[in-house]
């Protein structure tokens, strides 16, 4: 397993669990001076990143990309896989497709989290879970057409109120014949919805495709009461080879995060 640390270059964002902000190049160079073998960018679109300079960066540092979050497309342009408006709908599955083209020049996945929206407000629950899946259906194709995946990532009930577990996430994976869509497995999610974070990664198997670090209370790991030494064995045992990324809140601060999820890494990975 390897490790990630997350950039968010969304300003209104700000304030969420995102351990580097604002800058691209200080991000990947502090990333790089702690350690990390890999970023995961949250950018406004895919259009606010050149990526011939995040080829430069990730170079110049030694680094890789991690993945490419969608979460500007609900937190700044209101967009979501499962809107009442059906040209909503359709600016979101374009926006979504405009960071998996970007990632895919990195061989690297998006990431659908907050996108995904919920029920309520003028769409049912078999209704928005329909506009998902078939959002869901739809983007597995393009991954399949770029040679990726997508990760779908389960929020808790305070995010969303459609798929809130892994084993949830499997079912409407299973449902619509996903072949390119993982999931993401975020702990700090996990630590609200599930009953055994270990038991649950080991029923979703190989289906798991990313892995959000966070501690319990959404800050770096080992600041909070999660157990990771069975989650650690978990991903072991179901084979998993993939980024232990932190997604934590920046405190105190950004570098005493980052210190913090890098030592945690190493002392229970190697």
């Amino acid at each position: 397993m390897l490790s990630a640390v997350t950039i968010s270059l969304v300003p209104e964002a700000r304030g969420g669990p995102f351990v580097y902000w604002d800058s691209l190049t200080d991000g990947c160079r502090e990333a790089a001076e702690r350690g990390f073998d890999a970023v995961e960018v949250f950018p406004p679109g895919a259009d606010a990143i050149d990526p011939r300079e995040l080829r430069t960066l990730l170079d110049d540092h030694g680094l890789s990309l991690a993945a490419v979050g969608t979460g500007a497309g609900w937190v700044k342009h209101k967009l979501s896989l499962t809107s009442p408006d059906g040209a909503v709908r359709e600016k979101a599955l374009a926006f979504v497709r405009s960071i998996m083209d970007l990632a895919a020049q990195f061989d690297a996945p998006a990431i659908i989290g907050s996108m995904q929206g919920r029920w309520g407000d003028g769409v049912t629950k078999p209704e928005a879970l329909r506009h998902l899946g078939h959002a869901l259906f739809k983007l597995d194709t393009h991954a399949a057409d770029l040679g990726t995946v997508l990760l779908y990532e389960p929020l808790n009930r305070y995010e969303t109120n459609l798929i809130n577990t892994l084993g949830d996430a499997v079912t409407l994976l299973t449902g619509i014949g996903a072949e390119h869509v993982k999931i993401l497995a975020d702990l700090y999610h996990m630590n609200i919805e599930e009953a055994n974070l270990a038991d649950a990664i080991r029923n979703a198997g190989p289906r798991i495709g990313h892995v959000h670090f966070a501690d319990s209370n959404r800050r770096a790991a080992g600041l909070g009461h999660t157990n990771f030494l069975p989650v650690i064995s978990a991903l072991v045992e179901i084979g998993y080879a993939g980024y232990l990324s932190a997604e934590v809140l920046p405190l105190p601060d950004s570098d005493t995060a980052a210190r913090q999820t890098i030592a945690t890494f190493r002392q229970i990975v190697g």
